[in-house]
């Protein structure tokens, strides 16, 4: 039976497993394993090549229909593509998605109708989410319509740095988190509309976001790469326990946090 955890906020800090970082060719077990170890559930980023010129396609339909029947956790897409359309929605939902995550910068004028659509015709969960640097009045008029808020911290995509993510967290991100949170408490939807901190989160630097509101965190880097990052053939291995491993020190790290407030 899928889970149903998104939009129902508690007090416990949530994991959400992006696949950024995943082997790609060992997909599904590192899914299921994921899933085992305790993540509440997947995030999958999906791009159409146009987006933020990256010059190709990723995480497309194919990638969503093969690892649904790897886990029974809510799947997240958030959207990385330019007017995302009906059709897509369509498609996503007929793959398996139970959440949508829509680019505020790329839906432009269309996002409330096809936040309307993915709810109200398809069924699904919604979301919005935004690059830093994106003024966060854009998200206000949003809060009524979703499950989730995301912010995505600045990355510098150009540089590969072993073992290390691209994105950068500056102090004004935490302050960011700390001011939606606010505008969610008081349209009055604190309990049904979670925060997500996007980008650069591990272990070590959370305890501030979780300070500020943040309700959900997005991580990979922390859950799926091995000791020299990116670099081929150094990504943990489903079926190695380095997975299980890092996801069990990450909720231990996010208690630990929590508690402390």
């Amino acid at each position: 039976m899928r889970t149903d955890i998104i939009g129902k906020v508690g007090k416990k800090v949530k994991i959400a497993a992006g696949l950024f970082w995943a082997d790609y060719g060992n997909l599904g077990a590192q899914v299921a394993e994921l899933e085992s170890a305790g993540v509440d559930w997947i995030h999958l980023e999906m791009r159409d090549g146009k987006y933020m010129n990256f010059n190709a396609p990723r995480g497309g339909i194919d990638v969503l229909e093969g690892i649904r029947s790897y886990t029974n956790l809510e799947i997240e897409v958030q959207i990385q593509m330019l007017r995302p359309t009906f059709d897509l929605y369509r498609q996503l939902k007929e793959a398996g998605a139970d959440l949508i995550t829509l680019p505020l910068e790329t839906s432009m004028e269309n996002t409330i109708q096809d936040l309307t659509f993915i709810k109200d015709a398809l069924g699904l969960k919604t979301g919005v989410w935004g690059w830093q640097g994106m003024p966060l009045e854009y998200f206000r008029q949003y809060i009524p319509f979703v499950n989730i808020i995301e912010y995505e911290s600045r990355a510098r995509f150009w540089q590969k740095e072993a073992g290390k993510t691209p994105h950068l967290i500056d102090d004004i991100m935490i302050e960011n988190i700390r001011e939606l949170k606010k505008m969610i408490v008081s349209a009055g939807r604190e309990n049904d509309v979670e925060l997500m901190e996007d980008g650069g989160l591990n272990a070590d630097n959370s305890a501030a976001f979780i300070e500020a509101g943040m309700t959900v965190g997005e991580y990979s880097s922390p859950l799926l790469k091995g000791p020299k990052g990116e670099l081929k053939g150094n990504r943990f291995r489903a079926g190695s326990g380095q997975i299980t491993e890092a996801v069990k020190t990450l909720c231990k790290s996010l208690e630990s946090a929590r508690k402390r407030l």
